[in-house]
């Protein structure tokens, strides 16, 4: 009987860096990922570590979470696309809380290391109905 580890799935993969990063651990987050992978975040941002991510969002949040419906799990040739889908909760920097905020993140995993990340959610859609009636 084998006491080794067993090896974790690609969704499972998504699913540790995302709950790291929610802590927040970049560094921890960043164990899932291979070294300079570039993370997309909302607004066309490129970081090249989770702590991009997790400075950008402390700017924005007291703090956020989020709520993992799903993982959609797309195989392809030498590498798999996992799609995770919920909602962010957590409050605003001037500590109004807020939940239900979509979101999609998109990762490439290829030998057991996440080497691409997307990331879209409805924050600045919601930052900008706080702010009053948008004008086009």
């Amino acid at each position: 009987m084998s006491t080794a580890p067993k090896a974790l799935t690609d969704a499972q993969i998504v699913e540790a860096y995302l709950t790291a990063s929610m802590i927040p651990d970049p560094d921890g987050a960043a164990a899932y990922m291979k070294p300079g992978t570039v993370i997309t975040f909302t607004g066309g941002r490129e970081f090249d570590h989770p702590r991009g991510p997790t400075g950008f969002n402390a700017k924005r949040y007291r703090w956020v979470k989020k709520k993992m419906d799903r993982f959609d799990v797309c195989p392809g040739d030498g590498e798999t696309v996992v799609y995770s889908v919920g909602t962010l909760y957590g409050e605003w920097i001037d500590g109004t809380p807020f939940e239900g905020n979509r979101y999609v993140d998109r990762f490439v995993v290829k030998e057991g290391q996440i080497v691409k990340m997307d990331v879209w959610n409805d924050s600045a859609e919601w930052l900008m109905v706080r702010a009053g009636p948008a004008t086009l």
